[in-house]
């Protein structure tokens, strides 16, 4: 089994390349593909930090390279773009692909506990093996500065993974996350079955409740939200997470933009400002 990442296709965009890759990952137990945007490279020694995007419902490491736009800053101020896919693939467990908000390409970034779901460990395979991956792979990535982006249940995974690995990421944003799964219909029908029925075991993947335990961030967290998203009121619930983050005093700006939906146009309207805000947090010495 080849884990060495082979390259599948490039294409230049703003100077720069969107590189996809494929490996086979012993955390997953599969072949998976990631895409990483290169900006253009001042010198052979220069190294460029990193901006991992983790995908929504339904998505492959795909869409985000291809519909949000991000290149066009990302190539200006010099961060790469990784973006893994959203699940094991290729496994044929039973039901994985009977709904679209479940099992396959809804990973949900933990690591499931239940047996039938065991290869489901897209929270080992972000914080650990493709940080690894890359470092061993791309001496032009500079892996040790990290931040960490998403959308949706990208956004969940995205503010779970940096509450946790505060030494790992510099920020983070999120683009309309599911802020608090414990408590909306995706998120309990996800964790129930990756999880089991232990409540608790829920709170350690709910940014909700982990903005009570790890409130030391350096970077202040930025969300853009739909004013017109249709998940807003019964899925995402970003008033949760802002009440959380008021009482323990962590640094939140939370962007309701009126009349955007939960589209990639709505994230490709904002994509520069979060581009940007990671850069900032990733070029300070």
């Amino acid at each position: 089994m080849e884990t060495k990442p082979s390259e599948i296709s490039s294409s230049k965009m703003f100077g720069g390349y969107n590189k996809r890759y494929k490996h086979f990952s012993p955390t997953l137990g599969c072949s998976m593909t990631f895409h990483i945007y290169f900006p253009p490279s001042t010198s052979p020694s220069h190294r460029f930090p990193v901006l991992y995007w983790l995908s929504g419902l339904t998505c492959t490491d795909e869409n985000f390279i291809i519909k949000s736009g991000a290149q066009r800053v990302a190539s200006s101020e010099g961060v790469a773009l990784i973006t893994p896919d959203t699940s094991p693939r290729g496994l044929s467990i039973e039901g994985e692909a009977e709904s679209w908000d479940f099992g396959v390409g809804a990973g949900f970034y933990l690591n499931a506990t239940q047996e039938k779901w065991k290869n489901w460990r897209m929270y080992d395979y972000v914080v650990k093996e493709l940080p690894k991956l890359l470092n061993e792979n791309f001496p032009q990535l500079d892996t040790s500065r990290a931040s960490i982006s998403g959308h949706s249940m990208g956004g969940h995974g995205a503010l779970t993974i940096y509450l946790k690995n505060l030494d790992k990421y510099k920020s983070v944003s999120a683009f309309a996350p599911i802020v608090n799964p414990t408590n909306c219909p995706w998120g309990q029908k996800a964790f129930s079955n990756y999880l089991g029925g232990n409540k608790t075991d829920w709170e350690e993947y709910d940014a909700t409740c982990l903005i009570k335990k790890f409130t030391d961030v350096s970077a202040t967290i930025l969300i853009d939200q739909g004013g017109d998203d249709k998940f807003l009121h019964d899925q995402l619930l970003p008033h949760k997470f802002e009440e959380a983050c008021k009482s323990a005093k962590v640094p939140l700006l939370l962007r309701l933009q009126p009349g955007y939906d939960h589209s990639y146009f709505f994230i490709s309207t904002f994509i520069d400002d979060h581009i940007r805000h990671h850069a900032q947090a990733l070029n300070q010495p």
